[in-house]
């Protein structure tokens, strides 16, 4: 019998640019009209937009469901030494 392994279940959906799915989300870190930050399995992700709206969070499935227009998503992995002390957006857009 095959044993198949465990894969990190992670996953970034957005369709027309105005509804966006994320899964393996751990923790909603900060957000509001404009960006969104949140820690995912694989890292930190921040999403920018417009009038973005979190529709549905469901840390118990790991589920993140966002309405409203993306302008922009970045990863960033855990932040480095060098980076300690430095906001977030200025450790993932650099």
């Amino acid at each position: 019998m095959e044993e198949r392994l465990e894969e990190t279940s992670h996953k970034l959906i957005i369709t027309d640019r105005e509804y966006t799915e994320i899964t393996g989300v751990l923790h909603v870190d900060s957000f509001d009209e404009e960006e969104i930050v949140l820690e995912t399995e694989l890292g930190l992700l921040a999403l920018r937009g417009e009038k973005l709206d979190i529709k549905e969070l469901n840390l118990d499935d790991k589920l993140l469901t966002v309405e409203g227009v993306i302008l922009e998503a970045a990863y960033s992995d855990e932040a480095s030494p060098q980076d300690r002390g430095k906001g977030i957006f200025s450790r993932i857009f650099r």
